[in-house]
């Protein structure tokens, strides 16, 4: 149960981070999330999660939609393209093509990590992409990025495009939840074409979660956070699935159980004196 909890919430901890980008850093409400989530291989994830980000940036700046409409437009037609790469087919099991559970078991299988090398596996691989996240947001790009998000006219000023700094951050963005979707199908052991769906109230709620967990102004341990806030998130998620019936819950109550601790944490963060999370400008935070 705990390994499992630690799991799913490293994996879509991930998924978190690529929202962590879009929502606080770059200030973006992008909801192509759920089109770029379920995808197979770890390099094909990221490549067409950034993808995806792509096209909902060129449909917000050349075609003057807004944030949230574009991403519906791409989630809608990713859900075809998901299809397609699952042959047609709802959902593929990925019993025989298991990257994470293969490395779990060639490299982590053996004595006393036997027991808990898939944590292991998704441990590291939570960490790799942390750490390099951090890495990319002290260079200057990264800066910049979130300079952006905070004040535009100051990348401008600096003489930065910020309509190709905005592109890179959301490409970079769902590149992540590209990569999340795939070590989540790998583990679930199949890859189902509603895997994204309500995936941005998950991620949201995650971000929330390790905001109110942790309060720092550094850009690598709000990083972190976010991790430590899925697995916290997953954890809840489980206690519901587990005890909830005592209280009349059902699985399918799960979604509207989201909502109101999303509604919780912005509540919490107002109550403590200070602006909603949810509303609050990412250069307010990593700096």
């Amino acid at each position: 149960m705990i390994e499992g909890i630690l799991v799913e919430g490293l994996v879509y901890g991930i998924m978190a981070l690529g929202l962590f980008i879009s929502f606080r850093i770059l200030d973006f409400p992008d909801l192509t999330v759920e089109g770029s989530f379920p995808v197979l291989a770890l390099i094909g994830g990221f490549a067409a999660g950034a993808l995806a980000g792509l096209v909902t940036s060129l449909i917000h700046h050349r075609l003057k939609v807004p944030p949230i409409l574009a991403g519906i437009i791409t989630m809608t037609g990713f859900y075809s393209i998901n299809l397609r790469i699952l042959g047609g087919r709802p959902n593929m099991p990925l019993i025989r093509n298991n990257p994470l559970l293969g490395f779990a078991r060639t490299w982590l299988g053996s004595g006393v990590l036997q027991d808990i090398s898939l944590f292991i596996a998704a441990l590291l691989a939570a960490l790799l992409v942390a750490g390099l996240m951090d890495l990319f947001f002290h260079t200057e790009i990264g800066i910049a990025m979130g300079a952006m998000g905070d004040n535009e006219a100051s990348v401008v000023q600096a003489g930065i495009n910020p309509v190709s700094l905005r592109s890179l951050g959301i490409a970079l963005a769902n590149g992540i939840v590209g990569l999340s979707g795939a070590l989540a199908a790998s583990y679930q052991g199949f890859a189902d074409v509603n895997f994204g769906a309500g995936i941005v109230a998950s991620g949201l709620a995650s971000v929330m979660l390790g905001e109110l967990l942790i309060k720092s102004q550094f850009i690598g341990v709000q990083i972190f956070r976010v991790l430590a806030g899925s697995i916290l998130f997953k954890g809840l998620m489980y206690v519901a699935r587990s005890w909830g019936y005592l209280a009349g819950i059902t699985p399918n109550d799960l979604r509207l159980l989201t909502a109101l601790l999303i509604i919780g944490s912005i509540s919490v963060s107002k109550y403590a004196g200070k602006k909603p999370k949810a509303l609050s400008r990412p250069g307010e935070k990593r700096r």
